[in-house]
């Protein structure tokens, strides 16, 4: 390429990208340009005298040879999307389960130096106090989007934002969680994993260039990473992914959804070892009654986790409307009623997980257990709704081990010889109250079986969860996540909402075929067939079944050049617009703008061209509650 040309060249791309309205978009054509650029012997030659700001950026980006090669082998990744996505889910499950290791370790270490049990009780109010105050400033100043638990977050970013989490926003929720919990703020570090996951994948996805569409598939799969390392369980995060933020348990992103989450779990495992979150003893159902101990455990889960989340809510509605100067100091009203409980309850502060340990092996006092749950909901819910960075999955299974070592040791003072040990009912506690408040219940079952590996835990867990999600759901309508996102003016997709696009289907409103005109005839024949119709389209079929489908237009078009010409001739039968019954109205309405028609043939999937009936556009608009005059 001579020097003249490829000035004249270069400054039109530069001023197409100019052009371009979006950051990706220009981003894109940019790292084009500078493919072009590392194919000419110096970028000097290229440039000749442009003086564009965008000029300058690619000399300075060229004069370096190994990053033009890194910029234009990633030009060349954007074109195999699909096939980097597996590599990519490796890559975020590794660098997702590290994060989460460093998570752990940071947040346990600093909280046992910070204050160590058996310590001055000072330390237990002064450094809730101080953490949230600080922590507060940074999220209001330079992290505003790292306030909350992370799965709300996570879930706007999938359904409103177009899969964009930012690196500021990844790391600003790494340090400022494990602040919080490391002052003793009793919230949990899985929620903020979730979106300190997701946002890797995001960051990851938007560096390559990547589209849209592929880097919203990389939210779920670095949730799912982060989960199973948080919980050590890779099964229940798998779920938890599908179930919880994308809503679809058949999502095509279940492979790379697998993927990650395994990579995250064995990273754990290199890191900290083989160990369970929790160690329990043995589970055994003594008697068939119990069954009814557990149906009543659910009923006081369902309560609990309707409590907690009206109170989180109503709360959280309060602290919204204070003035907005107020906001970077709001947290410290959590942490002061934490350090407060903690002068005289050790046991609230921080995640806790040591003290349902302890629930779970049956050396918990009642009273003790009993008093946690009240003062933990408290803790939880006004340091939460305060603003301070933490999420409520820890807290959720901390509330429900507490009540569940309630329940069973009542159950087991009054029936010693037909009930477990308390640590049994503390675990299926643990399952009730997390299934009432995420409303995840296939998440809670597997969850609690994997850590504790014990089949026989199942039915029992079962039981209580599906009554605790059935008067969590009766007291409490709107699920927790989908609340807060509200508080926050995101109004996400609810699963009510999924269910019913799910069930406007064609088959609901298909009909029997009429205005059917036979192959056999030609153009002319048919348009006098037609020409008193009050239809404008009409379906073409021979002896095979459907063949085509036409409009009044196509008829008239056709009638100057090959009037005389067979219909059946004129159609193709393998790619004439159809439906099947089980595909939605969405799709019938496009097809019938994208060829001008307004009945479509519902056929077989089977055979094409077994017409099973008609759509037609008013049956449609009907549908979406659009009527015509």
């Amino acid at each position: 390429m001579n020097s003249a040309g490829s000035r004249t060249g270069l400054t039109i791309l530069l001023s197409t990208v100019n052009q371009l309205k979006t950051r990706a978009a220009r981003r894109r054509a940019a790292l084009e340009l500078i493919a072009i650029c590392s194919q000419e012997v110096t970028c000097e030659v290229v440039c000749g005298d442009a003086v564009s700001e965008n000029v300058q950026t690619v000399r300075k980006i060229s004069a370096s040879r190994w990053r033009v090669w890194l910029f234009a082998r990633m030009a060349e990744l954007r074109q195999r999307e699909s096939q980097i996505f597996l590599v990519l889910a490796l890559v975020i499950g590794a660098l997702t389960g590290m994060a989460v290791v460093a998570f752990i370790l940071l947040t346990e270490r600093m909280g046992m130096r910070l204050y160590p049990m058996g310590g001055a009780p000072w330390r237990r109010l002064l450094f809730p106090v101080t953490g949230s105050l600080g922590v507060g400033y940074l999220l209001w100043r330079y992290f505003p989007n790292a306030r909350g638990s992370g799965v709300p977050q996570t879930k706007a970013a999938l359904f409103a934002r177009d899969g964009r989490i930012t690196l500021r926003t990844v790391l600003g929720k790494f340090f400022c969680t494990s602040a919080t919990l490391a002052s003793g703020i009793p919230l949990g570090r899985e929620g903020p994993s979730v979106q300190v996951g997701a946002g890797i994948g995001s960051v990851l996805g938007r560096f390559l260039g990547l589209s849209t569409e592929q880097v919203k598939r990389l939210i779920p799969v670095g949730a799912a990473a982060a989960i199973a390392a948080a919980f050590n369980t890779p099964l229940a995060a798998v779920v938890f992914s599908l179930e919880e933020i994308m809503g679809d348990m058949q999502s095509p992103v279940m492979g790379a959804v697998v993927l990650a989450s395994a990579t995250a779990w064995m990273v754990l495992r290199v890191f900290l070892g083989d160990h369970p979150l929790f160690k329990v003893p043995q589970y055994q159902l003594l008697h068939p009654a119990e069954f009814a101990v557990y149906a009543v455990l659910g009923v006081a889960g369902g309560v609990v986790s309707a409590a907690f989340t009206r109170l989180l809510l109503g709360i959280r509605a309060r602290f919204l409307r204070f003035p907005l100067k107020t906001v970077w100091f709001q947290p410290v009203a959590g942490g002061l009623l934490v350090g407060v409980m903690g002068w005289f309850v050790p046991q609230v502060m921080g995640v806790g997980y040591g003290f349902v340990g302890e629930a779970l092996n049956g050396r918990m006092a009642f009273q003790l257990m009993l008093l946690l749950v009240v003062l933990k909901l408290l803790a939880v819910t006004v340091s939460y709704a305060s603003g301070n960075a933490g999420g409520i999955f820890g807290p959720s299974l901390f509330i429900g081990a507490m009540l569940g070592g309630s329940v069973g040791t009542v159950a087991h003072h009054l029936f010693p010889a037909y009930t477990a040990t308390p640590g049994a009912y503390a675990l299926v506690g643990m399952g009730a109250v997390f299934a009432g408040i995420v409303r995840a219940p296939m998440t809670s079952v597997l969850m609690i079986f994997e850590m504790t590996q014990d089949y026989a835990v199942i039915v029992p867990l079962m039981i209580a969860n599906l009554v605790s999600l059935f008067i969590a759901a009766r007291l409490q309508h709107e699920p927790i996540y989908e609340a807060l996102a509200v508080q926050d003016g995101i109004h996400l997709p609810s699963v009510e909402s999924r269910q019913r696009y799910g069930q406007r289907q064609v088959i609901r409103v298909m009909r029997s075929a009429s205005d059917l005109l036979p192959a056999e005839i030609t153009v002319r024949e048919a348009l006098e067939m037609v020409r008193s119709s009050a239809s404008r389209t009409w379906l073409v079929t021979d002896r095979r079944g459907v063949v085509g489908v036409i409009n009044r237009a196509w008829l008239e078009r056709e009638l100057a050049e090959r009037a005389d010409k067979h219909l059946g001739v004129l159609m193709d039968a393998l790619t004439f617009p159809h439906v099947h019954t089980d595909q939605g109205l969405d799709l019938a309405l496009e097809r019938m703008g994208a060829n001008q028609i307004e009945i479509l043939p519902v056929v077989n999937r089977a055979d094409i061209h077994k017409l099973e009936g008609v759509v037609t556009l008013r049956d449609v608009l009907e549908a979406y509650g659009v009527s015509r005059a």
